[in-house]
């Protein structure tokens, strides 16, 4: 991410070119628009970080597990939007060169050019950035369809400058054009030139080797990143799919991104064989059944400023502590399916567990603690059965 940056600003930095070309004037905005995905991405590891941070001092192992799948959904987000943002600051870099060193290409064909792929990338960012889990994994699962076109559209303006020196009868030999090409960041490798089903590999420099090697200018999917998703994938902070997709990222096998798969062999051996990996397919939402499913308030929503008094707030908002139920398990803890008669049962999830709390602050003396109330709620999670898998809720 400050690598990320730190190129963003050595761009907007530089001062124009002889002629005045450079990426200054209307190109601004697209310098504006890395720095602005820049901070909503800082934004969400924060919280990712702030939500690890929780998980370590809740005291209780599966409320900790619970609070570490929450941070889940932002840790694919980030790291698929850094992945997006290392992209398109690959782009700002070629659209760089081509105005220094390229006079022959349309500064208007250019700024089209960059329009364009900033309106590919936009919807997925939008998704990433959402907040919403269904949305990050929907989104994350499609990015290696979309790093393909990503990679067409690298190769259309590296060949269409190319062409435009060629037609205009510049005085530029073979050797500097191709040093114009490797100032790029994902192009440091002098890479050999790609079938045209991937004509380059953008945002993370990586290609795959004859020898299924992962090598590149940036950084090496090492054996200790490969044990950490299986590890993450087995406690359920990342999903298969989200990985998935990321593996296939960085091997550069952009475009074998299908709905409805098995995963890839390479994929399934990177993650390791287990029970978590073998029963997963790529799939949306409705693929995996969980559409319809209603979502659980853990803590009840009626007693919203009560839990904001104790420091259930920003990312450990109430909304956040979500589970989804069957229909008939969710009636049945909330006493049957009329909710206004449910709540005259004693053992009704709301009247239990706010009882249960008050007693509990009855006898310690003094207000408890967000961690000491995740404590409680976990043990009665588990006395009733509900999964410690938190999605967010609808809010108020």
């Amino acid at each position: 991410m400050e690598g990320i940056e730190a190129a963003r600003a050595r761009l907007a930095s530089r001062p124009p070119a002889l002629g005045g070309r450079g990426l200054h004037g209307a190109f601004t905005r697209y310098l504006d628009h890395g720095s602005r995905q820049w901070a909503w991405l800082r934004g969400t590891l924060g919280s990712a970080t702030g939500l690890v941070g929780v998980a370590s001092q809740v005291g209780d192992s599966d409320m900790e597990r619970g609070l570490l799948r929450m941070s889940g959904p932002r840790l694919q987000a980030a790291m698929f939007g850094a992945l997006l943002l290392a992209t398109w600051v690959d782009f700002l870099q070629l659209a760089d060169a081509v105005l220094r060193q390229c006079p022959a290409y349309s500064v208007e064909k250019l700024f089209a050019d960059l329009n364009r792929v900033l309106g590919l990338m936009a919807p997925t960012l939008a998704d990433l950035a959402s907040g919403d889990s269904e949305r990050v994994e929907e989104a994350a699962t499609a990015m290696p369809e979309l790093m393909g076109k990503l990679t067409h559209e690298f190769d259309a303006i590296h060949r269409g400058a190319r062409a435009a020196m060629e037609n205009g009868a510049k005085l530029m030999v073979a050797a500097q054009v191709v040093e114009m090409f490797t100032m790029v960041s994902t192009m440091k490798l002098s890479l050999p030139w790609l079938p045209p089903a991937g004509p380059a590999t953008l945002g993370v420099g990586l290609v795959m080797s004859p020898g299924g090697v992962m090598v590149g200018s940036r950084i090496v999917v090492s054996a200790e990143w490969v044990e950490m998703m299986r590890r993450l994938v087995q406690a359920g902070v990342l999903s298969v799919p989200a990985v998935s997709a990321a593996i296939r990222i960085h091997g550069g096998q952009v475009l074998m991104a299908q709905a409805h798969q098995d995963l890839p062999k390479g994929v399934r051996d990177a993650l390791g064989d287990s029970p978590e990996v073998r029963g997963m397919r790529v799939t949306g939402r409705a693929g995996a059944g969980m559409s319809e499913a209603p979502k659980h308030h853990v803590l009840p929503k009626e007693h919203r400023e009560w839990f904001e008094a104790r420091g259930f707030k920003g990312d450990t908002d109430i909304d956040q502590f979500c589970v989804r139920l069957e229909r008939a398990h969710h009636e049945a803890i909330h006493g049957g399916g009329n909710w206004k008669l449910g709540r005259i049962w004693p053992g009704e999830w709301n009247r239990m567990i706010m009882r249960v709390l008050s007693k509990a602050e009855s006898e310690t003396g003094r207000v408890l603690t967000r961690n000491e109330i995740l404590k409680i709620v976990a043990r009665n999670m588990r006395t009733h059965k509900l999964p410690m898998n938190f999605v967010p809720g609808r809010s108020r």
